[in-house]
């Protein structure tokens, strides 16, 4: 297991909570966690997402570091895709017992979502490689461009799922599938956002 990835039952309580929110005492509100985790979200383009999904272990364990911030984001973002995942394989099973029109749609999208699996685990490796590394290198240009270039496929490949819904009439079914892919699609825009922020000391050593 990667040194930096997240227990499954952490990472099921942030995806869950990245849904239906957390309950905080109110000093934790102005904690000087909260505070890192807050200004840290400002840079994604969902910040209140961002901090109601990361929150919870921020403020449990004083999480103050960007490099562990874009990993924990990477990392619930690929929790988020495979909870997607399950719930697509279970519809798409129903679908197909019945022989529904929406069964091939559902299935695209399950490819759509796979593909993304793959490149966050991928991302996650990489970023574990990355932060392994004792000096700035060469190497390290090539660690970066491989996160950013698989998070941004990841993000692709769940907004083209999403792009296959119309914006309305749609029934129960197509709205509920399109609200959980969509959620992916701004929790891993976040999480890229983070890394994004996170590489940024590389880009300032950069000659």
């Amino acid at each position: 297991m990667a040194q930096h990835s997240l227990p499954l039952l952490l990472l099921m309580v942030l995806s869950i909570s990245c849904i239906i929110g957390t309950v905080e005492p109110s000093f934790a509100r102005h904690s000087r966690n909260r505070a890192y985790l807050e200004a840290s979200c400002r840079s994604t383009r969902y910040p209140a997402l961002c901090v109601q999904c990361l929150s919870g272990y921020v403020n449990n364990t004083g999480l103050q570091s960007p490099q562990q911030l874009a990993q924990l984001a990477l990392s619930v973002s690929l929790n988020k895709a495979l909870y997607t995942r399950a719930y697509l394989l279970k519809v798409a099973k129903e679908l197909k017992k019945i022989k529904a029109k929406e069964y091939q749609m559902v299935q695209d999208c399950t490819e759509q979502i796979n593909n993304g699996i793959d490149q966050l685990s991928q991302s996650i490796e990489e970023l574990r490689r990355l932060n392994q590394e004792e000096a700035f290198s060469d190497q390290s240009f090539w660690h970066i461009s491989n996160v950013e270039t698989w998070v941004s496929a990841a993000l692709t490949d769940a907004t083209t799922c999403v792009d296959q819904f119309p914006v309305h009439n749609m029934s129960k079914l197509k709205a509920t599938i399109k609200g959980k892919v969509l959620n992916m699609v701004q929790v891993t825009s976040n999480a890229l956002a983070l890394f994004h922020r996170y590489a940024a000391k590389y880009g300032a050593a950069k000659p």
